[in-house]
This record gives structure tokens, sequence and C-alpha cells, in this order.
């Protein structure tokens, strides 16, 4: 696959070359971070790169375009298929911009939304100040319960009831909790409101039936098309049928020109590959590797947001430590373990150098891994945390590291032959 790149351009051939060396010898645990099949990787490097294709299908501005509506309508019809969504729309170049849609769509500038605050998991586009989501409109944020780090769904009922908001978001980035999309939707109708869910971080272990899907419960909902979901970098929105022809208009030509059809593409294939008997599995395999990690670091005395985890996400509170997440997320990186620090809620420290440590096992799970060698990864973030500025230790897990990867190379395909 990379042979012209290599024979164009040897600068970046031996970048990518390097990145996919190090992929290889990495457990990657950054929650947002998959690996996706063979087939979904040339697909966006497909002749379809070349294409522009303003408009909807059969609603285009240019000619040309027999193959792409056949793409797009393909993958809206997958969509919509596995999800058991009305109406679909595949053009988001990413999540952002899904979500900005939506609320473009559904509220006019300045109007009242409401989501989860960024420290306490939420996401940036839920109206968090810095922003634009909450700076082009009035943005209220609810927060966890204080002491059991999850949803107060009564107490986001009485903000929702003393501000009104137009819309209710539901959703997040960093909440390592099955959230109850049944309750938004009852305390949005109780004060009007419209019900938008991002299911970005879990769409893929709602299409394995591991956790609640929003779609029943929503008039809108936003995700992302990599993550859990296992497909191309891009976004993806769900929604009623009567909220179509406003969603559609608020994508093309309201925040997008031309979609990007390589990635149409490959969003497809993924969206058939989720739709096979062993994405359940890979889902189910998630959850059960993030129990197992969870377990075994509180076992180490790690301090877990929320006292454990219902999906693919774990969030570390290292205040019990004596630690911030900054100096160790760097440490285990040096050993191949990859994750992001992360705010946690209650959090004094600022973001650059926050309190937490979040962690998630999809791309581990894609590799095949399972519950024993989640015991190995708790036993070596225990090990690192404890010895922080021992190179030679930090080196000895490394090494380690690697075996472990090696024993467990990427599978090409997802999908069985049958």
């Amino acid at each position: 696959m990379l042979s012209a790149i290599k024979q164009n351009d040897a600068a970046v051939f031996d970048l990518i070359e390097a990145e996919q060396a190090r992929q290889g010898i990495s457990i990657r645990m950054i929650p947002s971070e998959n690996y996706v099949s063979r087939a979904v990787m040339q697909a966006t490097g497909s002749c379809l790169t070349n294409k522009y294709a303003e408009g909807y299908p059969g609603k285009r501005y240019y000619e040309g375009q027999q193959m792409t509506d056949a793409i797009e309508n393909l993958a809206r019809d997958r969509a919509k298929a596995l999800f058991g969504a009305e109406a679909a729309n595949v053009q988001p170049h990413s999540g952002s911009p899904a979500n900005l849609a939506t609320y473009c769509a559904l509220a006019e500038p300045g109007s009242t939304i409401m989501g989860l605050a960024l420290p306490h998991g939420g996401h940036l586009t839920h109206g968090w100040k810095v922003s634009f989501t909450g700076k082009f409109f009035n943005s209220v944020q609810y927060e966890l319960n204080a002491e059991t780090g999850r949803m107060d769904y009564d107490a986001i009922a009485k903000l929702a009831k003393e501000h009104k908001p137009q819309i209710l978001i539901s959703g997040s980035s960093a909440y390592p909790r099955e959230i109850d999309f049944s309750k938004f939707a009852e305390i949005a109708e109780s004060v009007g409101a419209y019900h938008v869910s991002d299911m970005a971080h879990i769409a893929g272990l709602v299409a394995g039936k591991q956790h609640m899907s929003p779609v029943p419960y929503s008039d809108v909902v936003t995700t992302t098309t990599h993550k859990t979901l296992r497909g191309p970098r891009g976004g993806m929105i769900l929604c009623k049928e009567e909220h179509a022809a406003a969603i559609n208009k608020a994508v093309f030509p309201g925040m997008q020109g031309g979609p990007h059809m390589h990635t149409i593409s490959a969003l497809a294939i993924a969206l058939g590959e989720a739709a096979a008997p062993e994405f359940a599995d890979y889902a189910a395999q998630i959850v059960a590797n993030a129990k197992r990690l969870a377990d075994k670091l509180m076992g180490y005395g790690f301090d877990l947001v929320s006292g454990g985890t219902d999906n693919h996400l774990i969030l570390i509170d290292l205040r019990n430590k004596g630690l911030v997440g900054k100096p160790l997320a760097k440490a285990m990186d040096k050993a191949h373990l990859v994750c992001n620090y992360n705010s946690v809620p209650g959090d004094t420290a600022g973001p650059f150098n926050p309190s937490g440590l979040r962690l998630g096992t999809p791309a581990i799970t894609t590799r095949g891994m399972k519950e024993d060698q989640m015991d190995l990864v708790a036993g070596w973030i225990n090990t690192i945390a404890e010895n922080l500025e021992d190179d030679a230790v930090i080196s000895k897990v490394a090494r380690e590291v690697q075996d472990l990867c090696n024993q467990f190379p990427l599978p090409e395909s997802f999908i069985q032959p049958g």
C-alpha cells in the first residue's frame, strides 16, 4: 500500500513507517482510538479521493455522480438498518461539525442548550465555554454527583426545569458508566426540549448490543464513525424522519461543502462489518476487558471515578496516589502503554496537567487481547506509577509490552469467511 509513497516522498514514507511500527509495538488505550480493517483503510485511499459530490444523492451540483450516489445511499441504508434509525446523514466530516449542525438545525443562535460539563466527562461541543457551541448558544452545564461520580438524573431534571433548554444533550467523552437515555428523554419532554444524544464513544457498543441505544429515545443522535465503531475518521447523524430535512440542510450547505466520498465509502464498509455476528463478540469483549482492567487497577489501590466501568472507558483519579496525569502518561508512553491525561470531577489542577488518566479497551480488544492480558496491563501501569523516574524499570516494561504485542498481530479482516 505504501510503495508509491516510498517512491515519491521518502520523508513522508519514513514518518508513516515509523508510526506504523509504533502502533504495532504499543498497547494503545486512548478510548477514542482503534484499528480499522485493511478494507476500510484501502477505501480511504481509493479513487473516491478524487471526487467532488456537493449535494445529496439525486440532488448533486456536479455531474458524474452515478457511483457516489450509490455509495452514499448504501452507507445511509446500512446506518439506518444497524441502529434502527428513521433517517441518516453520513456527510459530517467529524463529530464536532455533526453536533454543531444538529444544534443549528433545531435551535436559533442564542438559544439555551444543556450538556454535561467538560471536567465531568462531557465534550467540548456540548456547550463548554471555550467551544464555539458555548459561545454561539446560551450554554447551561450539568455535573456528575460529587459522591457517586455518576449521572444525577434528578439534579439534571431540576436544572432543566429551571433553565428550560431548547436542546438537552446526553452523551459524554469521559464517562465510564452506562447512560440511561430514556431518563434524558423524559426530562427533555417535561420541559419541551429536543433530546440530542452524542454516542460517539459508544456507537460500537450500541451496535454490538452492549449499551442502551439512544436512537429510540432521541430526536437526533450524533456520532463519530471511528472509536468503538471501528470505521474511518468521520461523523454521522441519525434522526427521526421529521428532522431529516433540517439536519440535511444544516450539514450542507449550512456547515460543509463537498462530502468526503472516500471516507463515506470506508464508512459503508465499516457499517457492513458492524452488522456481522463477530462484531457483537468484539463489543462484548471490549466491556469485559474494561471491567477486568478496572478491577485489577482498583486492586492496586487506584481510585476510579464512579468506582469502575460499564463500558469501554476507565477514568483514574490519581490524587490518592499523590500523582498527576501528565508525568504518568508520558512515562507510560515510554513503555509503549499509550493513554491520555484527563481532568476528573472536582479537579483543581489545570487541563494541561490534570489529576486523572483516561484509558480505554477498543484497540487492544481489536488486537485479540482478553482478560488475562488486562491483568498484565494493570500490573505494568502500577509498576510505572511506582517508578516514574526509573528509566531501567520503564525500559523493562517496554520490552515486556513489545513481547506481548508481538503475540497479537493486527487482523486484516474482522469478518470471518463464510
